[in-house]
């Protein structure tokens, strides 16, 4: 195979592939630390994976993309910094081919708010 092969196939399947419109569905979500207190051991659960942090500062957000495979809840869990109490809450189902964003709002007393702003893609 000379040199042009070895180069031109990859660039050809590369354009075969931008000019069939290929699209990653990703969901952008922005954790939000409004607690009133750092929180630890940060963990959220989406279908087929989960991203986290090992400390959050109060007041603090984090952002996190992902491509969402199958379907399912999307869960968080974290511990209080403080009293090292365990929360957990369920947020909304998520499905494969949606993109968009998710803003999950963490509250005191373990409970939280989900925003989600997702759209579905044939």
């Amino acid at each position: 195979m000379t040199v042009r092969q070895r180069v031109g196939l990859p660039l050809l399947v590369l354009l075969a592939g931008v000019l069939s419109g290929c699209h990653s569905y990703r969901i952008h979500v922005v954790v939000e630390n409004r607690t009133g207190a750092a929180i630890e051991l940060l963990e959220v659960d989406y279908p087929s994976a989960s991203f986290g942090l090992d400390k959050m500062a109060a007041n603090a957000d984090y952002g996190y993309g992902f491509q969402v495979r199958g379907s399912g809840p999307v869960k968080v869990q974290y511990t209080e910094a403080a009293s090292q109490k365990i929360r957990q809450m369920t947020g909304p189902e998520i499905f494969e081919r949606q993109e968009g964003q998710l803003e999950i709002v963490l509250l005191p007393d373990g409970k939280a708010e989900f925003h989600p702003q997702l759209t579905a893609r044939p």
